[in-house]
């Protein structure tokens, strides 16, 4: 079977992500507005949730409801991944129950263990190495702000080097722009993603640990400084990252009208200020609606249901 899954952004080519661009933008239009757009009645998908999130299951569960399908929600009890059954034990299984699965886990093996063995398109809600349906929406918001000025784009992302960066670079190997995680010493994101990145040439990705950096951006992007599964470092990580915060002292560097961007949940005060997250410069609410709307134009798009 040609079963198709997104498992990592670069599984999609620039011509796919613009066609992602232009979906995502039609369905968010179709979804604002109320229309009728049932793709998926008499489908249904699993959701497994070994990492939880609220934002992941209401966008997904609320989209796929939109799109005439039903969404199964299994929480981390449900399932015990790895404990009670295996990966490659549930794809199969629920390949023979569901039209579609979306899992967000903490190992990346998992992930490609339920795409080696499921029969129905699988979505990588998030592992501990990469975000694609997080990435490709950023990037979706980047485009809604600046299609005028997409290219060439100086993207600075500001922080852990976590599986958010490791998502920005794996983008950076399909479209082009210049990529700089500016991060402390110790944290810098996967070297041999940055390493597959530099190696297809089109864009620019680098890792800094001066703020300097921020100079000229047209994106600035943070994170949370401890992910989940790294709070116990949060003292630690506090002493560490302070001076990367994003504030408006750092902003000023930046180009004029630059965006300010962030996953959420934010830790306001910690990794941005008030002042920052709150300003015109900021899409974060627009950024985090879009998560509904690209996951929407991924699962239509990988079930062939355009």
């Amino acid at each position: 079977m040609n079963v198709r899954h997104c498992i990592k952004v670069d599984d999609f080519s620039k011509e796919e992500i613009l066609d992602l661009f232009a979906l995502a933008s039609d369905l968010k239009s179709k979804y604002r507005n109320k229309e009728e757009f049932k793709p998926f009645a008499n489908h249904s998908m699993a959701m497994i949730f070994a990492k939880p999130s609220a934002r992941t299951r209401v966008s997904f569960e609320t989209g796929f409801a939109w799109m005439g399908g039903h969404a199964i929600y299994l929480a981390p009890q449900d399932i015990g991944l790895g404990k009670r059954e295996s990966a490659a034990d549930l794809a199969q299984l629920f390949s023979r129950y569901n039209d579609l699965i979306m899992a967000r886990v903490f190992s990346h093996q998992d992930i490609l263990d339920f795409e080696e063995h499921a029969t129905v398109p699988v979505i990588n809600g998030l592992t501990d190495y990469n975000h694609p349906c997080q990435i490709l929406t950023d990037i979706f918001t980047v485009w809604e702000e600046k299609k005028d000025s997409f290219d060439n784009l100086k993207i600075v992302y500001i922080g852990d080097g976590n599986n958010i960066v490791n998502s920005w670079v794996r983008l950076a190997s399909v479209l082009p722009f210049e990529f700089v995680c500016v991060c402390p010493e110790g944290y810098s994101s996967d070297a041999d993603t940055i390493k597959l990145a530099n190696d297809v040439g089109i864009s620019n990705v680098s890792v800094s640990h001066s703020l300097d950096s921020v100079h000229n951006a047209d994106v600035i992007y943070t994170d949370v400084w401890a992910s989940m599964g790294q709070k116990e470092e949060i003292d630690e990580r506090i002493k560490i990252f302070s001076p990367f915060q994003v504030n408006s002292d750092l902003v000023k560097n930046a180009k004029d009208n630059y965006l300010f961007m962030h996953c959420l949940p934010a830790e306001r005060g910690r990794e941005v200020t008030d002042n920052v997250i709150d300003s015109d410069n900021s899409i974060v609410f627009e950024q985090a609606e879009n998560r509904l709307h690209m996951q929407n134009a991924i699962m239509v798009t990988l079930h062939n249901k355009v």
